[in-house]
């Protein structure tokens, strides 16, 4: 039988109680690095990862108190303070979905703010980006320790704003300051369904509380075709902030910012609020037939094919690592849509994800840091012999999120790829189809970046980064070597978050010697196999070739920006245009009109005053006669 999610309990002191530290710290670390300024320039830095890795300790003790709990005591709220009188009390929620995404957030950030000192040590406004980044930190802390949707919302809009600055901080590059605004308004389109959702909830339950949802949804008997409309609003909302079909187009241009924000953005923070949005709205999507959790699998099933397409044709490391992130985020998703069969290996691939591509995004920073800020894996070769530590870091991150056997990303996509193909076989054999062209890309990516012959230019000089930014790529490393076994074996992260999320009371098991699981290793070997006799083996051309059509069609993001242009642009320039000369011709011709007309009469009205007195009588007696003709007139009638 499918147990029940455990009752939420008050708390209050403890570190749970003070949980709002987590939050209040990198906050408070933002204010002072931009309201000091220049101040603190020289050791604005440090304060920034101070304030995260201070956030980070207390996040892991409110997990050490929480685990102290019995399963169904494990759901405590912290009363804050009453935000709306008599609607909305704002508060956190610290239960096992919300402190996972809490380590995960302070954990990896706390690692790419110390990455982000080397990497940024020659930016003179280095202190900003650290304000940023702490921003950003505390903004999506709040998203997923709020206990309603009206503090998810605020820090929703928050990931946002910090991110539209993140991505923009070298606003000086017309590129990135365009790819910037781009993410900020493609995510607006996911926002209004978000909020248009939140207004359905309000209207229909009378509550925005996680902690009452469950009830008041029980009680009032809404139609399938309500709870459908609330699902399908909140899946856009997700897809526009994790970047998944219809709303991806922002993800590839936002490579524009410094790699440690595609780091923090597109591997374990931003990208992920989507995924936790649709885990935490669990009653929306997880009953029997749920509509809405049919298109969340599709969805995710779609955008993992769509960005592993894309991976496979970009020469740009970084978005080429952007695409994967798309395709894993579809996983995700995917594992997200089939219920609570799968929302545990969903959230596991989101944990492990985190550590390996953010520790392939570091990578790629640190060959860009030695080879000149160039991006184009074309001009790069053999590069293993000058970066031994970025080397091995980045393989042991491309062997996890190829599911190499008994790594991280082994069992946790994996675990998805069986389930989707036991619950919906058709999305489960396009996920197998996925993982094989993942094999291709990444192989891909990895051969022309450290193996085969040097093509880069005379004045590259290519170095090994300062341990700054290599002891971040260890550690992210270990976590893509072992923490998908932890995770998953023993159905060890379903139980810890069936109090929160619901569930059978047995947790599905791993699979070594499945159907599925043999068939994706096959294909990811072949996807292996044909990157190395074209990348690996063969000499690399180290300019683009023109490529086929279906090349093109990678290249060009699978005409997404086309797309957007021809349905959403154009037509909205038209109707702007029907508009302004609807306003000049339609209501200033109207007023014009008028203006002339009351003008044009006046001036012949003032015509008849001459200033002479007869004049005046006689019009007076002309006057006169006429209205003593029309009375007679009308008294003979």
């Amino acid at each position: 039988m499918q147990s029940e999610i455990a009752q939420i309990t008050p708390h209050v002191g403890g570190v749970i109680g003070n949980a709002w530290l987590m939050i209040a710290l990198p906050l408070v670390g933002a204010f002072i690095l931009l309201v000091f300024n220049r101040f603190t320039n020289r050791w604005g830095h440090l304060l920034g990862v101070a304030m995260s890795l201070a956030s980070f300790v207390v996040a892991v003790l409110a997990f050490f108190e929480l685990i102290g709990f019995g399963d169904e005591e494990r759901r405590r709220a912290v009363h804050l303070y009453e935000f709306i009188p008599g609607m909305v009390d704002m508060g956190l929620l610290i239960d096992p979905l919300s402190i996972s995404f809490a380590l995960l957030i302070t954990g990896v950030g706390s690692l790419i703010h110390i990455y982000s000192i080397g990497y940024m040590s020659h930016d003179e406004h280095r202190r900003r980006f650290f304000a940023y980044l702490n921003l950003f930190v505390a903004a999506m802390l709040l998203l997923v320790l709020s206990d309603n949707y009206v503090g998810l919302f605020i820090g929703w809009e928050g990931v946002g704003l910090a991110s539209y600055l993140l991505i923009g901080f070298w606003q000086f590059k017309p590129s990135a300051a365009v790819a910037a605004k781009k993410a900020f308004v493609v995510n607006r389109v996911g926002d209004f369904g978000l909020l248009v959702g939140m207004f359905i909830i309000w209207t229909s339950f009378g509550t925005l509380a996680f902690k009452d949802l469950g009830a008041k949804i029980g009680a009032s008997g809404a139609s399938d075709g309500t709870m459908l409309a609330i699902g399908l609003l909140l899946l856009l909302g997700a897809c526009g902030k994790s970047a998944q079909l219809p709303l991806q187009s922002w993800l590839l241009d936002a490579m524009e910012g410094p790699t440690p924000v595609s780091a923090l953005i597109h591997a374990a923070t931003m990208v992920t609020a989507g995924v936790y949005l649709v885990v935490r709205s669990g009653a929306f999507f997880f009953p029997e037939g749920s509509g809405a959790a049919l298109a969340v699998a599709i969805v995710g099933a779609a955008t993992l094919l769509a960005g592993a397409i894309i991976g496979c044709a970009k020469d740009d490391i970084k978005k080429g690592l952007a695409g994967s992130t798309m395709s894993q985020i579809g996983y995700m998703m995917l594992g997200a849509g089939l219920g609570p069969a799968g929302y545990a290996f969903a959230i596991g691939h989101l944990i492990t994800h985190g550590f390996f591509k953010a520790d392939m995004f570091l990578g790629a920073g640190s060959v860009m840091h030695g080879m000149n800020d160039e991006v184009n894996m074309r001009k790069y070769g053999g590069l293993r012999k000058f970066m031994p530590i970025t080397f091995v870091t980045f393989f042991i991150g491309y062997l996890a999120i190829i599911g190499f056997p008994l790594l991280s990303g082994y069992f946790t996509k994996d675990g998805i790829i069986e389930t989707a193909v036991h619950h919906q076989p058709i999305l489960g054999w396009l996920a197998v189809l996925g993982a094989g062209i993942t094999g291709f890309y990444m192989s891909r990516m990895v051969f022309m970046t450290f193996f085969g012959q040097k093509r880069w230019a005379d004045d590259a000089h290519p170095h090994e980064s300062p341990l700054v930014m290599t002891v971040p790529l260890m550690i992210l490393s270990l976590g893509a070597l072992g923490l998908g076994a932890y995770l998953v074996l023993g159905g060890r992260l379903y139980d810890f978050l069936r109090p929160a999320v619901g569930g059978e009371a047995e947790a599905p098991s791993f699979q070594f010697a499945s159907t599925p699981g043999l068939a994706t290793l096959a294909l990811v070997a072949v996807g292996v196999v044909i990157a190395w006799m074209k990348y690996g083996r063969a000499e690399v051309p180290s300019v683009q070739p023109r490529g086929s059509f279906l090349t093109t069609f990678a290249r060009r993001d699978l005409y997404g920006d086309a797309i957007n242009e021809s349905l959403l642009m154009r037509p909205g320039q038209w109707l702007t245009r029907i508009a302004v000369f609807f306003d000049n011709r339609g209501v200033d011709g109207l007023v014009n009109g008028l203006a002339a007309g009351i003008g044009g009469s006046s001036g012949r009205l003032r015509r008849l005053q001459t200033g002479f007195a007869r004049t005046y009588a006689l019009s007076i007696l002309i006057g006169a006669a006429l209205l003593t003709g029309a009375l007679l007139l009308v008294g003979n009638i």
